[in-house]
């Protein structure tokens, strides 16, 4: 029988056996509490987006399967509920950092810059604007933090974390990853700003794991109105944090729910998303 090892901020993790079954929620997080709100289909547009980027890296990785007809459902759950939103995916051991890539200076990295003129200690140019792109991608890991936030932590203390030779690995690869996405999503008129990278180690093959260049994952900004100098409009779930920001919620206590409205524009947002960047209609509207 299937039992639940895992339950994060979105994806439930199921033990098989052999394999693990990911399902993705339609939970949504902000200032990392997990909103009561639910946004519908959203584990669905993360599951197909991720899948869509798994067969189009040509990279090891950790997906086997998202037909949940060659498992026994774990019981519980309803088989129609898990459709759309399920990976079967290979047990992997988990590397314990977060491989971040910043092509633009936004977000933590635009604060920092304005502090310290640097980001996660990697020196920059003087006189950068807000959501600038960099020349080149910058890799700037971070600790994996099951509660709370991650924490920004220099490459070497990645080197004494995982050694060199996996360091020097997971940053070739993580900004080889991001580089393929970002020119992919660049002649679908997306901006990749930045993203994470989860990797695994899987009968001693380093794998891409969880999710890949998601909403969740990543800063996703429309092309066409891309302006430096200031807060760009994104896919992601910004659209959610930016109405938090106009309650009164202190953040350090339970969250509110959202509006529908809000509920509704980011659903569509994820979709928006999903559909611009693969081409294909979003089965389940």
């Amino acid at each position: 029988m299937a039992t639940l090892v895992r339950q994060g901020k979105v994806r439930d993790v199921y033990d098989l056996g052999d394999a693990y079954l990911m399902v993705a929620s339609d939970r949504i997080s902000a200032f990392d509490w997990i909103l009561p709100t639910r946004i519908p289909d959203k584990g669905r547009v993360l599951t197909q987006i991720s899948q869509f980027w798994f067969d189009f890296m040509d990279i090891p990785h950790h997906l086997v399967s998202t037909d949940i007809s060659t498992i026994q459902v774990p019981e519980g759950l309803d088989p129609t509920d898990l459709d759309g939103r399920s990976m079967i995916v290979r047990k992997c051991e988990v590397v314990p950092i977060e491989c971040v890539v910043r092509g633009y200076l936004v977000g933590s990295g635009w604060r920092d810059y304005q502090r310290t003129g640097r980001v996660c200690g990697i020196e920059l140019s003087p006189g950068l604007q807000n959501c600038a792109k960099f020349d080149q991608a910058l890799f700037t890991p971070s600790t994996k933090a099951e509660e709370g936030h991650d924490e920004n932590i220099s490459f070497e203390e990645m080197v004494d974390v995982v050694g060199r030779d996996t360091a020097e690995t997971l940053r070739e690869k993580s900004l080889e990853v991001y580089n393929r996405g970002q020119q992919f999503a660049a002649g679908k008129g997306i901006i990749l700003a930045d993203t994470k990278f989860e990797w695994g180690w899987h009968e001693g093959e380093l794998m891409l794991i969880d999710e890949v260049l998601t909403p969740d994952s990543s800063r996703f900004w429309p092309a066409d109105s891309y302006t430096p100098g200031q807060n760009q409009p994104s896919y992601d779930k910004q659209f959610v944090r930016e109405y938090l920001d106009t309650t009164d919620w202190d953040k350090n206590s339970e969250p509110p729910e959202l509006p529908q409205e809000i509920v509704d524009n980011t659903r569509r947002k994820y979709i928006e998303a999903f559909e611009q960047l693969t081409g294909k209609d979003f089965a389940w509207k």
